[in-house]
């Protein structure tokens, strides 16, 4: 999260807290937080399926090898 965010996120807090906050400014808190939400979920699972690189072979494959010995 960006130092500019989290300004606007403790702006809107408070706003929230004085019963001030307008309905645009909600609507784009929520945009804002949910935008950085979905970012990192987007990385995690990226980040899951690049640590999946190793292939696993089956047990047909490896019982074919042991016929070989």
């Amino acid at each position: 999260m960006t130092p500019e965010v989290m300004s606007k996120i403790a702006i809107w807090r408070q706003k929230a807290l004085e019963d001030t906050l307008s309905e645009a400014e909600m609507v784009e808190a929520i945009k804002t937080i949910r935008g950085d939400r979905r970012s990192a979920a987007h990385a995690s699972d990226a980040s899951r399926k690049a640590k999946a690189t190793k292939v696993i072979p089956s047990a047909d494959d490896l019982l074919s090898e042991l016929g070989d010995l």
